[in-house]
Order: structure tokens, then sequence, then C-alpha cells
């Protein structure tokens, strides 16, 4: 009986996610004003942190001297923290959170029964398509900073032709870092039933990736730099895309290149450490009946 390894290679992933995608939208239009007060309340929230930023550079030039985060390329950085975190929030979290539940209720023994592969069902199955709202207000400040970013006559801001692409590649790097760390932190529900207090551990890592990396490197903030930046690299999440556009990568930029560099490396390694940590962990599941 080989038949399961055929019908499996014949799944398009992408039409899968597409299914995905069209039943939550559909799910989200059947309450269309809870959909339309989820992204309010989400643009709203984001919108009084970037007041919160801007009434800080009114009394500061830069953050950390000599860091190179002015206040227009602090706001690019700040737009590509929400476009990151608006990615996670519409696609992982929502499926991480619940992922106990299958345990609890049995749902993850009929997953493990679908010809697919198990990590990709659990992790994209449901969308929130609200939380996307945010990616808007994250673009706008992105294009708004860029167009303020200032020009220095040792090093002039332009856009070269490797400036977006390379953009696009390491916000998906940014992305993957957010979505290993966040699987291996839901695959601990095997073993330990309820973990919503790792789930809170998750935010408390992830705020350290809300802030340029040059503040942690003096000081007692070393420490802290060098955990959240070869342990666990979420430093590296942001700041890498962040300085592709604000402060471009020359080919005299040494440093920059070969963070760059890691940043790639780092995002690959934790992809397969979480796919290490998610069928172990299913080594040890136990069906719900049993």
């Amino acid at each position: 009986m080989h038949a399961p390894v055929n019908v499996t290679n014949k799944i398009s992933y992408s039409q899968v996610w597409l299914t995905f995608a069209r039943n939550s939208l559909i799910r989200e239009m059947t309450f269309r004003t809870n959909f339309l007060l989820d992204c309010v309340s989400s643009m709203c929230w984001t919108l009084m942190n970037v007041g919160f930023y801007w009434v800080i550079f009114q009394h500061v030039n830069s953050i950390g001297s000599n860091s190179g985060w002015g206040q227009a390329e602090f706001f690019v950085f700040l737009g590509t923290t929400w476009i990151i975190n608006s990615l996670m929030q519409a696609f992982v979290i929502p499926n991480a959170e619940e992922f106990s539940e299958l345990i609890r209720s049995g749902g993850l023994d009929f997953a493990l029964l679908k010809p697919i592969d198990t990590q990709f069902l659990i992790s994209f199955r449901k969308i929130n398509w609200a939380a996307l709202s945010n990616i808007v207000i994250g673009a706008v400040l992105l294009a708004v900073a860029m167009t303020s970013l200032p020009w220095r006559e040792s090093h002039p801001w332009q856009l070269a032709w490797y400036t977006v692409p390379l953009y696009l590649l390491y916000v998906g790097c940014g992305f993957l870092m957010l979505y290993s760390l966040m699987i291996c932190l839901a695959s601990t529900s095997i073993w330990l039933g309820r973990n919503q207090s790792l789930y809170d551990f998750w935010f408390y890592i992830t705020n350290f990736s809300r802030y340029p990396m040059e503040i942690y490197q003096s000081g007692w903030g070393l420490p802290l730099w060098a955990v959240f930046t070869f342990v666990v690299p979420v430093l590296v999440v942001v700041n890498v895309p962040a300085r592709v556009l604000a402060q471009p990568i020359t080919p005299t930029t040494t440093g920059d290149w070969l963070l760059a560099g890691y940043t790639l490396l780092a995002s690959v390694l934790a992809y397969f450490i979480s796919r290490l940590v998610f069928r172990t962990a299913l080594v040890s599941y136990r069906s719900a009946s049993s």
C-alpha cells in the first residue's frame, strides 16, 4: 500500500495554503464588524507607538552615539518591525496558540493522518487577516521615512539595484527565525500539555528585536547582545533588513556583509532546528484517546 506516498507527492502546498487563506477570509467576513474593529484597534495601537517614538525624537537626534539611527533611519527600522510582526501575527501566532488545544481535544490525531506535512498543516491552517492591517502602516511609515533619509557626504544614500530584493530577502529571514522560535515553543505543548507561559516568554524575547542592536553593545548590555545575536538570534530579525535600507551595505562595509551572511545562516539553521524539535516532540506524542 503505497498510495499515501503518491498522494502526498501530488499535493500542491500553494493550493492548500490558498484554500486555508480563503476559508479564513470567509470566516472573518462572517463577522465583518468584529473584523473592522480588530483592524482599527490594531492600527490605533501601532499609530500610538509611532507617536511615542516621534515624541522621543523631539528631544534627541539619534539612538546611541554615532550609531547612525537618526529619526528617519529609526522609522525605517520601526516600519520593518511592524511588517515582520504583522506577518507573524497573521500567519503563525493564531495557529501556535491553538496547538495545545489540538493536543487536548485529539485534533492532532486527525492532523497526523492527513497526507500532508504535519508542521505545515499545524502552522498555516488559520490566518488572522485583521493583523495584516499593520503591514499597511508599516509600508507607509517605511516609504515616508525613506524620503527623509539624509544625504551623507561620505556615503550618499541611494537605492542600488539589489537593495529592494535584499531587503525582501532579509524580511523573509526575520520571519523564518521568529517562526522557528515559535514552533519550538509550541512543540513543548506535547510534553507540557499547556505552555501559555512559554508563549508569554516568546513575546518577552522578541521585544529585544524591536530596538537597534547598537544600544546593547556596551556595559551591561553586552551579554544581552551576545545571547540574542548568537544563541537566540532575535536581534538580527529587524536590524539587518532595516540596515539594508537605512544604512546601505556597500562593498567596503565588511562588518555589515558578515552580519548579513550570518543572518542567512542563522535563519536556515533555526528552521532546521525547529523541524528537529517538532519531529522529536511528535515521537513523544500519545493519542488523546490513549
